[in-house]
């Protein structure tokens, strides 16, 4: 399956250390400024070639007229009434939007971003699945809005401690700028941050499954699965039309083989569609013997959709059942429905509506 690509000038942000290293090498400048420039973005978290104080003045307006230093702009934000979750709306060069989200936890901070500008596989219970898709991000445009949000965590002297790739888009239909963009974060002489934390989301890309397995990092996969039969599956999740549960839970089985690593497989309970108790033995038989687990998550509704969440009680019958099938099941918590912390939701309430900074200034919570 290929999808159109975005065709842009590469920024500092898409580069790889190796890569900068060659491009200021061409320039005729030495390889240690390079890895001057490396250290101040990923881990001091530079903002600006300006704030690169090691480099000359003269190379810093040197190297920001030939390489952009960062490919976003935010041009929207919400926060929770508990400062927990906050959602920010970028700007890209070619004026599309994406959405990421911080969510804040006792011991963690985890960053969720986005693969593609809208998403191909037209979920019809999520927002940017129903606003259709323009095409895949940049290297530099995943890369950015994690070193966004982690230059915030820094000044309030937190650290970033995971990044999910659950945002808008599905991203192993980005695969290459997927991965790199994981490399260029995991890098111990850069940003550091160790592979386990990375979680990589997926609709059920069977053939980026497969190739995920092969991969030498020890990521994290999660599939969201939300159903265990093929004819509910097709009309929640389209992607199932080409890719059947039985090759989905094979290339799943295999990854277990492969990396000895655990799948999470989550499911969004929805009110009168996937909810019931044969619902949940239709999925813990589909799973029987594989090393997994479940995360059960509310729905978050989105404007002008059928579609609801689930009840509470409703959902703890669901995962006692999946439990005491032995599957191993979480119930989560609704993290950022009052921010529109569902994908799509906030880029679709900025392209419906006019600019009006007093919207943004005290999100309605």
């Amino acid at each position: 399956m290929r999808f159109w690509r975005a065709v842009a000038s590469p920024t500092l942000l898409d580069l790889d250390r190796s890569e900068l290293g060659e491009k200021l090498a061409e320039w005729g400048e030495p390889r240690f400024r390079a890895d001057q420039i490396w250290h101040a973005v990923y881990r001091e978290h530079a903002s600006s070639y300006s704030a690169i104080s090691p480099l000359p003045r003269a190379l810093r307006e040197r190297v920001g007229e030939r390489l952009a230093f960062d490919p976003l702009g935010p041009v929207d934000r919400v926060a929770s009434a508990d400062g927990m979750t906050t959602k920010v709306l970028f700007s890209l060069p070619d004026q599309e939007t994406i959405e990421t989200v911080l969510m804040r936890y006792e011991s963690r901070s985890t960053v969720c971003v986005s693969t593609q500008v809208g998403c191909p596989i037209a979920c019809p219970f999520c927002a940017t699945g129903r606003a259709g898709f323009k095409r895949d991000l940049t290297v530099g445009e995943i890369v950015s809005q994690i070193l966004h949000f982690a230059r915030e965590l820094g000044e309030e002297g937190e650290r970033l401690t995971n990044v999910v790739y659950m945002g808008m888009g599905e991203p192993l239909l980005n695969y290459d700028a997927t991965l790199r963009s994981i490399r260029i974060l995991n890098d111990p002489d850069g940003f550091g941050l160790r592979a386990r934390g990375f979680t990589i989301s997926t609709a059920g890309i069977v053939p980026g499954i497969d190739r995920l397995a092969g991969e030498d990092l020890q990521v994290n996969l999660a599939v969201s699965l939300h159903a265990g039969n093929d004819r509910l599956r097709n009309l929640l999740v389209p992607t199932n039309r080409r890719y059947l549960l039985s090759a989905l839970i094979h290339a799943c089985r295999t990854y277990v083989e492969r990396t000895h690593r655990r799948v999470s497989f989550e499911v969004a309970l929805i009110d009168g569609v996937n909810d019931s108790l044969v619902h949940a033995r239709e999925i813990a038989a589909l799973l029987d013997g594989l090393l997994c687990h479940v995360n059960l998550i509310p729905l978050n509704p989105v404007d002008g959709s059928p579609f609801r969440p689930s009840p509470r009680a409703r959902r703890e019958v669901f995962a006692k059942e999946l439990r005491q099938a032995g599957v191993p099941t979480t119930l989560r918590l609704g993290r950022g429905i009052e921010v529109q912390a569902g994908c799509g939701q906030l880029r679709g309430r900025e392209t419906a509506a006019p600019h009006d900074s007093r919207d943004r200034a005290e999100p309605s919570l």
